[in-house]
């Protein structure tokens, strides 16, 4: 840097609009974003638009090039501005923590640093994430990890970063119960495997007994203990009978729409008859729960005049076209991918759109205008589809029906509302479903059919009853119906060539087939040796233990042995139900995954201008990948809601004895599910007798050593009510039933090395 100019008496002289030579540029010429950066960098005079133009000597016609320049270099990243002042962009530690969003396409993740002040530091940089194959850690998308970062010469520079340990993520806070007792208040976590603690005078705050609330946790006092200090009354969820919203609290779930969502929700118009076909002649009905709020699908069926189908039926599904109203990008698209999906629960629905969509537009309401998406299915005699079309379309639905009342209908009991629509409607529609059953029982899906339990409340929110609701022919007659659509949308995406997602379920791993086949041996009964089994490999061991009266064993381990289903932009295919290819097409309410595949219907088959863009494609992997988390983060809320309604039940019960079946065989004791209510519950292996009790995992079986006295899963037991956490939907059994007498292991047990329990007595 040339030196500043020196006055006779030796003192510098002050530098005055001067231009160090090493910044000089050539007349009309912009100085290079290096340039710029090294200046702001490593001169301290520079510190704003007007100090660089000074210092590379910009005047006259080059000052707007050079605002240009400067506003490129800040939208890269290079610079950040705060205010008029204009600095480098920070740079990332080689070691820092960053956040993989929850969209990133697992074959290309993308993350970003989990602290970063964009006012100060400028637009937080992009970090692409290298796993090699022999990595230890491997990180999916949504996960939060410690990385070590590297980076090259580029401007702006490109990092790149490998795993070192994947972090548990921040939680806004701990929850709890607050319960008041002699000596103040206490928590009650309603995470299980958290321990109450104290909340100290004054940390109560507004909290009275019973609430639910979010506390921050400090440890004080010389032996640090967990101190509690409430933050946030979220309810009671005693008084507002709302025990759902523990899991929405504890496992993050968005249930309060904001404000920017309601309003684009209330500013939707509703959708004309322009540029649709007119099928309001149609009678479709929609068949539903009785409770049901909202309505997504309607139905309607028809003989097939075509004289080249004698036999055949034409089946229409017509679909809530819920792509009119929620469009790419919006706020409603945008809080419906965070949402993935509605939540239901006992005691309420926590809905993927608000009601003005789910409820109101989009609800296919007997005799009122609708939009939909539909499907034109032609089906033979022998129920295989022969042909089939999209359309976009207007219905009115003729009646709204539930399963109950369309099931008694054709059972030869109508009321007033199904009475006129046996003969035009109904019947027809039992009649293409006969044809597409058999053809459903020739493909052989997998006959998995274990009883769903259906938890009635009181209006307080307290548990009333529990009960099966029979399944009914109606029940099949619709999932039928709807499979045949999905399996349509698929191939006709396909066909177009259109990236799609698929819903997909995998084969069997090996060593859950080896497990299956351990524990039928068990039992004295065999299966398939091979690894390429078929659903009818299931279906045959299946029909032989309802035969031999081992059927909730059997069906219990079969269900164990499959793979979860789950969302892909790659196809393998859906072992289930035995198809080759298979979309969600039928339910864009409460769906995101099914939206996706409207929007690229529409697209694909140039059926309007709201559908998916081609570069959406690049987008699916990580739109999968969330919507799969987020459907298994309802089905853990929806799992823990009912667990705690029902410990809540239970409470009430203490010292009576049930009868149950061993739902789980675990190294440190037994899970039984009780066979009136579906309530779960424990029994520690130290209770179960008077003997070493040998986890043998081959069996799914704890047995007792000297005596052989084995409890294994799927059995019918009897056992006593013990104790009851209704906050953490926990239940402890006293084992009051005696097991069947086998060899005893002797060592001889599974491949792993055993576990053992000292038993107690048990007291009859």
């Amino acid at each position: 840097m040339a030196r500043p100019p020196v006055k006779s008496n030796g003192k510098p002289t002050p530098r005055r609009n001067h231009v160090s030579k090493s910044r000089q540029v050539a007349p009309g010429a912009l100085p290079s974003r290096e340039d710029i950066l090294d200046a702001l960098a490593n001169e301290p005079s520079v510190k704003g638009k007007r100090d660089l133009a000074r210092v590379f000597g910009v005047r006259g016609d080059m000052r707007t090039p050079f605002k240009l320049l400067l506003r490129d270099m800040e939208n890269e990243g290079l610079i950040a501005r705060s205010r008029k002042t204009l600095r480098r962009a920070a740079e990332l530690p080689s070691v820092t923590v960053l956040e993989i969003p929850t969209e990133a396409d697992p074959e290309a993740m993308i993350a970003f640093p989990a602290s970063w002040n964009e006012a100060e530091d400028g637009p937080r940089p992009l970090v692409n994430i290298e796993t090699p194959k022999n990595a230890r850690v491997a990180p999916a998308p949504g996960d939060r990890i410690l990385a070590r970062i590297t980076s090259d010469e580029a401007m702006p520079p490109r990092y790149t970063g490998q795993a070192m340990k994947i972090l548990d993520k921040p939680r806004s806070g701990h929850i709890g119960i607050v319960r008041m007792d002699d000596d103040g208040a206490r928590l009650v976590p309603v995470d299980r495997k958290q321990k109450e603690m104290r909340i100290p005078q004054g940390d109560l705050g507004d909290a009275k007994d019973g609430d639910l609330v979010e506390v921050d946790v400090t440890l004080s006092g010389r032996l640090m203990l967990p101190r509690a200090k409430v933050t946030n009354v979220i309810g009671n969820p005693a008084s507002e009978g709302a025990v759902s919203m523990i899991a929405l609290h504890n496992l993050e779930i968005p249930y309060r729409f904001p404000d920017s969502v309601i309003a684009e929700s209330e500013a939707v118009k509703d959708v004309g008859l322009k540029g649709r076909e007119d099928w309001r002649d149609m009678p479709f009905v929609t068949i539903d729960p009785a409770s049901a709020k909202d309505h997504d699908d309607a139905i309607y069926a028809e003989a097939d005049t075509d004289p080249k189908n004698i036999g055949g039926h034409v089946v229409y599904v017509a679909i809530a076209d819920v792509a009119a109203y929620v469009r790419p990008g919006s706020a409603l698209d945008k809080e419906a991918y965070l949402r993935g999906n509605s939540v239901y629960f006992p005691d309420r629905v926590v809905p993927m759109l608000p009601e003005r969509i789910s409820n109101d537009l989009c609800s296919l309401r007997e005799g009122e205008n609708r939009p939909s998406m539909a499907v034109r299915m032609v089906f033979g005699s022998d129920g295989r589809k022969r042909d089939h079309s999209f359309h976009r379309v207007t219905i009115r639905s003729a009646a709204k029906l539930a399963y109950e009342q369309a099931q008694a209908a054709m059972d030869g009991k109508p009321d007033d509302v199904t009475a006129p629509l046996v003969t035009p409607i109904l019947t027809p529609l039992w009649a293409a479903y006969g044809a597409m059953a058999a053809a459903r029982d020739k493909r052989g899906p997998l006959d998995l059919d274990l009883p769903e339990r259906k938890i009635i409340l009181n209006e307080d929110g307290t548990v009333q009853r529990v009960h099966v609701p029979p399944r009914l022919e109606a029940h099949r007659l619709i999932e039928e119906m709807m499979i045949a659509a999905n399996v349509c949308a698929a191939e006709t995406l396909e066909r177009q060539h259109m990236p799609l997602l698929y819903r997909v379920h995998d084969v069997p791993g090996r060593e859950k087939l080896i497990a299956l086949r351990d524990f039928l041996s068990s039992l004295k009964m065999s299966f398939s040796k091979s690894d390429a089994v078929r659903p009818t490999h299931f279906n045959e061991v299946l029909r032989k233990a309802k035969d031999s009266n081992k059927s909730e064993q059997v069906s219990e381990m079969v269900l164990r042995s499959q793979a979860q289903a789950e969302y892909s932009a790659e196809n393998f295919g859906h072992f289930g139900l035995n198809l080759d290819r298979y979309a969600h097409f039928t339910s864009p309410i409460r769906r995101y995954a099914d939206l996706i595949v409207h929007r690229a219907l529409i697209t694909a088959l140039k059926l309007g201008k709201d559908g998916s863009n081609p570069e959406d494609a690049a987008g699916l992997p990580g739109i999968a990948q969330h919507i799969s988390t987020t459907e298994r983060r309802a089905m853990l809320a929806e799992r823990e809601t009912n667990d705690r309604l029902l410990a809540q039940y239970m409470a009430g019960h203490m010292g009576a004895k049930f009868e149950g079946r061993i739902s789980g065989v675990t190294k440190s004791g037994l899970f039984v599910r009780l066979s009136d209510t579906g309530a779960d519950g424990f029994i520690p292996a130290s209770t179960l007798g008077s003997d070493y009790y040998r986890y043998v995992e081959e069996q799914q079986a704890m047995i007792g050593e000297r005596t052989g006295e084995r409890f294994q899963l799927g059995e019918n037991v009897t056992v006593r009510l013990l104790e009851a956490a209704p906050v953490a939907g926990a239940l402890r059994f006293e084992l009051l039933s005696e097991g069947e007498r086998v060899t005893p292991p002797g060592g001889r047990g599974g491949r792993r090395k055993p576990s053992f329990s000292r038993g107690k007595r048990r007291k009859k």
